[in-house]
């Protein structure tokens, strides 16, 4: 691949570093390939049909984008959307690291910059030519909050990324204040291009946001061009006639959403749906029984926790922190709540991620140890809510009535459950840690570190210099983080963040859940292998 031996890192060692095999361990050897002989890979020789690749195809998410601006959550699913509009300048194989896209090369300075060159055949669904000035104004609205354009997800994904300028018509010089090879997986993850002008022309400024709600609304370089729109509903695209690159498999594509896993499964069964995700361990059963349509699923780099801002009581307490992680039996919530899909985690990352730290133990439910650290946090009789949300997580509101029924065992807390769409959630994780702005101190989320590095999955959640949505506040914590992105020797900063994981699981920043299997139905005549970071990317449909 073109920039592969340009890096001041060697790539080889890069992938040595960052875990390519964690697609195949933890919840697979736990919970077993749940399709057993009726699941396969799409292309099982046996199984002979007269149905046709599909010209169409309809995708049915957990919840739906009600925004036109790519950049406006970090969420999974609204990427699985967007991407097809607007695409990555990068191609990014978890384990394998980042190839041309719209991007043709990059090659680092050596003076804390990359020179990124982009292909001379993109254009926007406008008829306007992609420009290093829209790559570079887009990076900089997503790191710089005075951009007047403000991106919501503030520095996730992009956390050592200080800005980028154009050099000069396809080429942006992009800069960090990390080693090279961190700052790579970041704008290889994480970079878009948004039309300058049009992202202008469309800021609401009273709402800060980009802001549309028709078809022609939207502008992207992606191969599909939206067709009708109907926000917080459906999106239908049509391949984009000027696409710079291959032909795309369908003609047609829309997106819904249901937050009800039998709603999705009901569509894939009645063929209204011909993709699902987040089938629920209980429902597998029912895709395999069904027609024409099948069960793929694949270990995530997902974990699931409860952040609990500490900058407002009870949470301010280590002890009290602690406590809620005693309090909970994560064994239990796998077993019973999850079917087996998942496994017990104790850190913010999961196994096969640079930096995992195979010495940490999930916690252990102890009550007895649990009311003794709230009685020496001085918050014995607090009343405290949990935040979940429905439908974005396997079982997410379950798991999360049973983690409050688990905390209200102990003798000196009372805890309730608060069952939310995910847009409130999303919205507690993004406003950060001034007591005045916190709504949900403690609320359940999910995060799949696809960079296959430590830092993603703590960076956003617990630096604390120019990080404004950082849901802890711990100046060891973040200054641990923050050293370990300058370590360019690979076995010295794996140990380094191997450390940060240990300090993030003393300090009980969250309730360590587990780490989550992604559980997909499909029309069985449609060739696709799910990914580790939960991307849904058509184009690698056949």
């Amino acid at each position: 691949m073109q920039g592969a031996d340009k890096t001041t890192i060697d790539r080889r060692n890069i992938l040595r570093y960052t875990g390519a095999a964690a697609g195949t361990s933890g919840i697979l050897a736990l919970a077993g390939c749940v399709g057993g002989d009726d699941a396969t890979d799409g292309d099982d020789d046996d199984d002979e049909t007269d149905r046709e690749f599909p010209e169409e195809i309809t995708v049915t998410l957990s919840q739906f984008p009600d925004t036109i601006d790519p950049l406006d959550h970090i969420t999974g699913d609204y990427f699985d959307v967007y991407d097809h509009i607007y695409e990555p300048l990068f191609d990014f194989e978890p384990g394998e690291g980042i190839f041309p896209r719209v991007v043709e090369d990059w090659e680092p300075q050596g003076d804390g910059t990359t020179h990124v060159q982009l292909r001379d055949d993109v254009v926007f669904h406008n008829g306007e030519e992609l420009t290093a000035e829209d790559v570079a104004w887009t990076i900089n609205r997503t790191v710089d909050p005075d951009m007047g354009v403000a991106s919501p997800i503030g520095t996730f994904g992009l956390g050592s990324i200080e800005g980028a300028e154009a050099v000069d018509d396809l080429t942006v010089s992009i800069s960090y204040g990390a080693a090279p090879g961190l700052a790579e997986f970041e704008f290889g993850n994480y970079a878009r291009a948004l039309n300058r002008d049009w992202a202008i022309e469309n800021h609401d400024a009273e709402d800060d946001a980009i802001s549309g709600a028709d078809a022609e609304d939207f502008n992207g370089t992606g191969p599909y061009e939206v067709v009708d729109f109907t926000s917080g509903e459906e999106i239908v695209l049509e391949r984009f006639d000027d696409y710079w690159g291959e032909e795309p498999p369908f003609e047609t594509v829309t997106f819904n959403a249901s937050g009800e896993s039998s709603s999705r499964v009901a569509a894939l069964e009645t063929g209204e749906s011909d993709l699902t995700i987040n089938i629920l361990p209980e429902d597998v059963a029912t895709v395999q029984e069904a027609d024409d349509v099948e069960i793929r699923n694949v270990t995530s780099f997902r974990n699931i926790f409860c952040p609990m801002k500490n900058t407002v009581a009870p949470f301010d307490s280590q002890e009290f922190r602690q406590a809620m992680n005693y309090a909970v039996d994560n064994e239990e919530i796998v077993e019973t709540v999850l079917s087996g899909f998942g496994e017990a985690r104790g850190q913010p990352v999961a196994p096969g991620i640079n930096g995992f730290n195979p010495d940490i133990e999930p916690y252990e439910q102890d009550i007895g140890r649990a009311e003794s650290l709230v009685e020496d946090s001085g918050y014995g009789g607090m009343e405290i809510e949990l935040t979940a949300p429905q439908g974005r997580y396997l079982n997410d509101a379950a798991i999360g009535e049973t983690m409050a029924d688990m905390i209200d065992q102990l003798d000196n807390v009372s805890c309730e459950a608060n069952i939310v769409d995910f847009g409130v959630v999303s919205d507690a994780n993004q406003a950060g840690v001034d007591p005045d702005e916190i709504e949900h101190p403690f609320y359940m989320i999910g995060w799949g570190t696809i960079t296959g590095d430590t830092d993603y999955g703590v960076q956003g959640f617990f630096t604390i210099p120019d990080n404004e949505s950082r849901t802890f506040d711990d100046e060891e914590l973040s200054d641990a983080i923050l050293e370990s992105q300058q370590i360019e020797d690979l076995d010295e900063r794996r140990q380094a963040l191997e450390e940060v994981n240990q300090l993030a699981h003393e300090k009980a920043p969250f309730v360590f859940l587990h780490t989550q299997e992604s559980i997909y139905g499909i029309n069985d005549v449609i060739q696709w292998d799910p990914r580790e970071d939960e991307t849904v990317y058509l184009w690698e449909m056949e």
